[in-house]
């Protein structure tokens, strides 16, 4: 349908897997095994339920009457008991003691929680790919000397594969975050309408280990270690906080590395991936822009404000629970998995097929390299018996007409310029070059990338390759 808005985070960005977490059959699929284990546990907790009853809920988890929901939905104005309708039209024997003392939140709470937990485990496997294939490239140039940029001023020489690993280190926070918020997830459970359980204090006779079994049981049942200790009527909103949070931490990581190729780009040292047919601009037929690190910082921006819906949430929860926080939650939490889930696959795409021009690279080092290695050639000098404070002021004094030079387009004559100057101890040109070996100035640059590569090898041991899949 193209007369009807979809949102571009579906229709063109997200995978397949992420569109279908996040879709009203799997939505209400979830719903229905949350009705179907709650009937299940109260009937292994003695409550008058009979076996034939939840087999028939369990027989009829798939089989959702959309169209009759919605049409109920628009008669009672209430989307859960539009299901509970629906349901029980499926599985009449069960209808009556569907839902039996719960609140619309123990299926449209826990279901989230259920489908949240299922999106970060899914994020986090595009994490471990993404960190996996930036592996490769710092491996690769791990020795490749380049210009290190401080205030995007030309600075000492770093390697590509340390930038790169500067990228990855961000990203292994991010897991680090994501791997905290999994392990900090809660069930809510069923607690009733204000979290107090009073209904199951009259379904099972004041029985309250009976009560503490039955959500201890439907935790269990779908796989969560524990319930929150106390809740109101909703799960504590502050857990949606921690989630987008956790997938803004990964948009800030993917920005900086796709911000970084874009200027890098610039200057052709790095090149994004360019496909044989691809149109760089519809007017300028040679244009090879960086779109896919584009996309990436343009998402990211998005889902950094996306992420500001659930403290804005949080804090404004009246007492037991208030509403108002239902339709920025079927907005904001979704789109951002979809949009977390949209960066990753490009991030993923730009880093296996990231393109060095070594040749370019080398010759900007080069172009800089004198200047690099004058504070190696200020500590030779002064070995001779040069005057520190003299020599630097000569080194300084040389570099800014060197500096001038190279603003009018001529090439860089710094080596000359140091070389007749007699304080300076070393006139012979030939002598000065032998200072102007790049690998001379990259530092440790090497041995760090392949001591945090080591740290990473048990987390990436048995992580593949991403398939080379792009976006629309």
């Amino acid at each position: 349908m193209n007369d009807r808005y979809e949102s571009p985070l579906a229709a063109r960005y997200a995978s397949a897997f992420m569109q279908t977490l996040f879709s009203p059959q799997k939505r209400v699929e979830t719903w229905r095994r949350l009705w179907a284990a709650l009937a299940r546990t109260e009937h292994e907790l003695g409550l008058p339920i009979s076996a034939e009853q939840v087999e028939e809920l369990e027989a009829h988890i798939t089989d959702i009457d959309f169209a009759y929901a919605a049409q109920r939905e628009k008669e009672v104005r209430h989307d859960v008991m539009a299901h509970i309708d629906a349901y029980g039209k499926a599985a009449p024997s069960a209808a009556g003691i569907l839902h039996l003392g719960a609140t619309s939140c123990y299926v449209t709470d826990n279901g989230d929680l259920i489908l949240y937990r299922e999106g970060l485990r899914y994020l986090r496997g595009e994490l471990l790919k993404l960190l996996k294939s930036l592996a490769v490239f710092a491996e690769r140039y791990k020795a490749v000397p380049t210009l290190g940029y401080t205030h995007y001023q030309p600075a000492q020489l770093v390697t590509v594969g340390k930038r790169a690993a500067l990228w990855m280190q961000d990203f292994l926070a991010d897991l680090e975050e994501l791997d905290f918020v999994l392990g900090a997830m809660r069930f809510l459970g069923c607690r009733g309408t204000t979290g107090t359980e009073a209904s199951f204090l009259d379904l099972f006779d004041g029985d309250e280990k009976r009560i503490d079994e039955l959500n201890r049981r439907l935790a269990g049942k779908f796989g969560f270690s524990a319930c929150f200790p106390v809740c109101g009527q909703t799960y504590p909103r502050k857990a949606d906080s921690r989630i987008l949070n956790s997938l803004s931490a990964i948009a800030q990581s993917a920005y900086r590395m796709a911000q970084d190729i874009r200027l890098l780009q610039h200057d052709r040292q790095l090149e994004e991936p360019f496909e044989d047919s691809q149109i760089g601009s519809s007017a300028m037929a040679y244009k090879r822009n960086p779109m896919r690190c584009e996309r990436i910082c343009s998402l990211s921006r998005y889902l950094m404000v996306d992420a500001m819906n659930a403290p804005l949430t949080a804090s404004a929860q009246w007492l037991e629970r208030s509403l108002d926080d239902s339709a920025n939650r079927r907005l904001s939490l979704p789109e951002a998995f979809l949009c977390a889930d949209a960066i990753l696959r490009l991030a993923q795409n730009v880093s296996t097929g990231l393109r060095v021009n070594e040749k370019i690279v080398d010759k900007t080092v080069r172009e800089y390299l004198p200047f690099i290695a004058t504070e190696n050639l200020l500590m030779e000098a002064v070995k001779r018996g040069g005057n520190r404070q003299i020599l630097h002021e000569t080194i300084r004094r040389c570099s800014m007409e060197a500096s001038a030079r190279m603003k009018e387009g001529e090439a860089c004559d710094l080596l000359e310029r140091l070389a007749a100057c007699p304080e300076f101890g070393l006139d012979d040109e030939q002598a000065l070059a032998q200072w102007l070996d790049p690998a001379d100035y990259i530092g440790r640059c090497p041995q760090q990338v392949d001591s945090f590569l080591e740290t990473l090898q048990p987390l990436l041991c048995g992580v593949e390759l991403p398939a080379d899949h792009l976006p629309v």
